[in-house]
């Protein structure tokens, strides 16, 4: 079997999901963090301002990873495209 094309649209929104995930996961990861820095301080508006930054973080970086992974993923079909119109695409053996 040959790979002789991909949908870059296709291709885009398995992309945009699978880094949306990725970005919930590090929105997470940034949100502790932040909690957790915001509370290390003196302050309550520090423990407040992390707090904050958390939550956007859960927001802005899934939305952000998504349509970044879609933009690439379509790019990169796109030039798979073109690059497998000259060479002939990429074989793949299955049983």
């Amino acid at each position: 079997m040959v790979i002789k094309r991909i949908v870059p649209l296709s291709c885009g929104k398995v992309a945009g999901v699978l880094y949306g995930a990725m970005g919930l996961v590090v929105g997470v990861i940034v949100s502790i963090a932040a909690t957790i820095g915001g509370l290390a301080g003196n302050e309550a508006f520090g423990a407040l301002a992390g707090g904050l930054v958390g939550l956007g973080a859960i927001v802005v970086l899934p939305v952000f990873y998504g349509v970044l992974g879609f933009i690439v993923a379509v790019v990169a079909a796109w030039i798979y495209n073109l690059a497998a119109g000259f060479v002939g695409g990429i074989e793949i053996e299955v049983q």
